[in-house]
Formats: C-alpha cells, sequence, structure tokens
C-alpha cells in the first residue's frame, strides 16, 4: 500500500448528545427537532450560556468571552442550541478539561470568539474595513448589490438565525456592539424588495441572482416564497441561489413541513421554466455535519432542486490544514449529498487578523486538496478581492511576498466604474496579515504606522474603535 499524505475514511455522522450539558438534560428528541424550540433557546449572552453548559466552563473562559464582547467583538452573541452541541463533542461538560476542550474547538474559535483568541500585535489590519467589499457602494437599489456584469446579491433582510464572529457583513448585519454600531436599511422591507424585483426586470442582463441577507431563514417563509417566485417569473432570471447558513446551524428549519412544501413548489415552477435554484449553505468543520444537517439537505434535494452547495471561509484554527479541509469536504459529500463549492479567504474586516492566512498558505492548502475529491466536488480556494470579485488564489497577477501585498486584475467593470477608462487595466492590492510576514516586512509596516500621516492607520492596527459608517 501507497502511503500518502492524507488517507480517506468514511465517517459515520453522529447527533452528540445535547444532554451532556446541564442545561438540556431534560430536552427531548421532539424538542430538539423543533425549530421554534431552537430559536427560542438560542444562547445570546454569557449568562445563558453559563446556564446551558453549567459549572464546567470556568470562570477564566467567562471573564475572557466578556472582555472581547467589550473590547473587539464585531458581531453580538446569538449560537443556536445545534451549533452550541457540535461544540467540544467528545467532552462532557462536568469533565475537568471541559473548559479546555471548548477553547480548542474550532466552531468554538469562530462562533464564540474570545479576547485571548485575538493578535495583539495587529487585532484589524491597517487596511481593514467595515463594509471590506465595498458590496453598499454597488447598490442598484438599496441592498442590491450589483458588483458583476450578470450577477446580483440581494441582501433582503439583515438577520441571521446565528452570528459568526468572522461575518463579512459585519457593517449590516446583526446588533449592535460596544464597538461596531451598525448600518441599518433606510427603506421598509416591502419597498426594498420591491425595489429590487423592478431593477431586475428592466435589466436583462442579470441572470444569476443570489439571495442571502443576512441568512434567508430568518425571512418569513410566505416572504422568502413569494419574493423567490417573483424571481422565477422574470425571463433573465436562470439561476438562484439561497444563502443560507441555517441548513447548518438550524436545520430544523429546513425540515419544517412550511419550508418543505414551499421549496417543493418552487422547485416545480422553476423545473417547469428551466430555471436553476440552488441552496448554499456555510460549514467551516467536519463536526458541523450531523445527521440533522443530512436530513435537511437530503430534504431540500427531493423538492427538485438542483443543488446544495457549501461555501466555507479559510480560518486560522479551525481548517486551516489540508486535513481539516478534506475531511469537511468528504463529510458534507459522503454524508450529507453536499457539494463542496468554495473555500473563501477570510475578508478584511476589523478584528479578523487572527483569523485570516496568507496568500501564500492558500496557494500551498489549494495544491495540497488537489486530486483527493472527484473533480466537480474539489473546492476552489478564493480571495474576494476589493473592487474585483472572488478569484482563485493562484490567479494572483504578482505577490510581494516580503510586504505581504498581492496584485490582482480583473476583466470587467463594477457598478461604479462605469466610466472609469482604466478599470481594466489597474492592478488591486489585497493584503496579508502582517504577523505572517518576514522580519523586515512587518518593520516595513510598522514603520509606516508610526509616520504621523498614518495616524489613523496605526489607530485601526492597535485595535478598534466605535465606529458608524
Amino acid at each position: 500500500m501507497i502511503e500518502q499524505p492524507y488517507v480517506y475514511r468514511r465517517v459515520e455522522l453522529a447527533e452528540p448528545d445535547w444532554t451532556r450539558f446541564p442545561g438540556w438534560a431534560q430536552v427531548t428528541r421532539e424538542e430538539w427537532e423543533s425549530a421554534q424550540w431552537q430559536r427560542a433557546h438560542c444562547v445570546k449572552n454569557i449568562k445563558q450560556l453559563r446556564q446551558v453548559l453549567g459549572s464546567g466552563l470556568s470562570e477564566e473562559f467567562c471573564t475572557d468571552l466578556e472582555r472581547d464582547q467589550r473590547e473587539r467583538a464585531t458581531m453580538s452573541m446569538l449560537v443556536p442550541p445545534q451549533m452550541l452541541n457540535t461544540m467540544a463533542p467528545g467532552t462532557p461538560a462536568d469533565e475537568v478539561g471541559f473548559t479546555g476542550a471548548f477553547y480548542a474547538d474550532p466552531v468554538r474559535r469562530y462562533m464564540i470568539p474570545v479576547f485571548s483568541d485575538r493578535r495583539t500585535d495587529w487585532p484589524s489590519h491597517p487596511y481593514a474595513s467595515r463594509d471590506s467589499l465595498h458590496e453598499a457602494e454597488m447598490w442598484a437599489v438599496e441592498g442590491l448589490t450589483h458588483r458583476y456584469p450578470t450577477k446580483v446579491l440581494a441582501e433582503v433582510l439583515p438577520t441571521c438565525p446565528q452570528y459568526c464572529g468572522h461575518c463579512t457583513r459585519m457593517d449590516l448585519v446583526g446588533n449592535p456592539t460596544p464597538v461596531i454600531a451598525k448600518h441599518k436599511f433606510a427603506l421598509a422591507r416591502e419597498d426594498r424588495l420591491g425595489a429590487m424585483i423592478a431593477y431586475l426586470k428592466a435589466t436583462p442582463g442579470v441572470r444569476d441572482v443570489v439571495v442571502s441577507g443576512g441568512d434567508v431563514a430568518n425571512l418569513p417563509w410566505p416572504r422568502l416564497e413569494a419574493f423567490v417566485a417573483a424571481l422565477l417569473e422574470i425571463d433573465s432570471v436562470r439561476d438562484i441561489r439561497l444563502a443560507s447558513k441555517a441548513l447548518m446551524g438550524l436545520p430544523q428549519f429546513w425540515l419544517s413541513d412550511e419550508v418543505r412544501a414551499g421549496m417543493a413548489r418552487l422547485g416545480a415552477t422553476a423545473r417547469e421554466r428551466g430555471v436553476s435554484i440552488a441552496i448554499h449553505t456555510h460549514v467551516n468543520a467536519a463536526q458541523s455535519v450531523t445527521p440533522l444537517v443530512a436530513r435537511a439537505a437530503r430534504a431540500m434535494l427531493d423538492t427538485g432542486i438542483r443543488d446544495v452547495r457549501n461555501q466555507g471561509v479559510l480560518l486560522c484554527g479551525v481548517n486551516d490544514s489540508a486535513k481539516a479541509l478534506l475531511d469537511l469536504s468528504f463529510t458534507l459529500l459522503d454524508g450529507a449529498n453536499i457539494l463542496p463549492y468554495y473555500f473563501y479567504m477570510c475578508d478584511m474586516i476589523p478584528g479578523s487578523e487572527h483569523w485570516r492566512v496568507s496568500l501564500a498558505q492558500a496557494q500551498a492548502l489549494q495544491h495540497q486538496i488537489m486530486g483527493y475529491l472527484p473533480g466537480f466536488a474539489t473546492p476552489r480556494i478564493v480571495c474576494d478581492v476589493p473592487y474585483v470579485g472572488k478569484r482563485w488564489v493562484h490567479q494572483v497577477s504578482r505577490y510581494d511576498t516580503e510586504r505581504g501585498i498581492s496584485y490582482w486584475t480583473k476583466n470587467y467593470r463594477t457598478a461604479v466604474e462605469a466610466d472609469d477608462p482604466l478599470a481594466l487595466r489597474r492592478e488591486y492590492a489585497y493584503y496579508d496579515p502582517i504577523h505572517t510576514l518576514p522580519a523586515a516586512g512587518q518593520q516595513w509596516w510598522q514603520d509606516r504606522a508610526r509616520r504621523p500621516e498614518s495616524a489613523g492607520m496605526a489607530a485601526i492596527g492597535a485595535g478598534l474603535t466605535p465606529a458608524a459608517r
């Protein structure tokens, strides 16, 4: 037998025992599989986390978490029981080593970040920004980002069933935190969604609509179904993608009778009109894929939609190894019929430096995962370059590895570049985390931060400050 860097082993999915947590010791299966129960028992603060996990969670961890929420967090805490149950799944909450296992858990690291997770030298990159992809600058109407020539992003609402610490839309999504005042939509929801449909009817060059937010699972089902049905009435729209981390974080929603029946209606209409509907979810660790997640994915496929795909994010301490990425991809594919699609490099939002990897590491990981999965299911690792869009990590034009600056080009104009004659010839910059650079590169950034004209940059590099859009 030839020894390989990675050895494939099929793993049977398992739902962790939620009764190992003192706060859920009496919870029945019927309650657990209820979307209403899950939503009602989301963990929203430290007090509730303690009530669920009990005395096995140390005071040190709670203090660490409280400081992060006060000084660093860009997202408020919101964790459904389904997600919390996948953290430290093999360790009873009353075991001596539970706090250590909870600290080390990859799902915890991005769903419940603590202050000690963050970088103390550069918590934020000097060029980090709240709307790091400049999506709001490209709104055709409020909430509808028209960045690519044939594709739009419809942000139909600003809430989710769960809030990820690394959320790229931290500028808009979720509740305010002590360091981030959130942007709010100006238009009422019905006016906003109506304006989106009107724009798409008047813009036949758009064929692909990503319906997101926030998370579509937080839009009342009748309103979501009506919006998708309206998209299906537009002749030029041929692809519709529903973005929902809740397929993993709250699969109970997608398994509900109302949603399954509604998706079946939409699927039938889509097939009749030759339109593709897919669900895109967001799973970052193999342990998050449980039998309930698999049931939800298969239930959606049974409605006749085209596909369920995963768009994960490459995160330090979560999945930044070939083994972690391959384990996740095979678990999605074998266990839940979810297609591994993309792994995004974590975007340059404030407070994210401890999660981000360098372009060089992303390129190395892409190389390492090639050849194991079927070609159609081998995920691409992509960099979402500001003002450019998704680019495969090997599409970089040039790369200064000492200073951690990569340069990218593109072949189309965004909505803000209609009259820019240089848009297709310009190089656009993306920046590696400073702590990953060689000493000379780190010194270069330190020197820039000390210059008087870079005072604002240095302040950002030192930490987060309250800001409004």
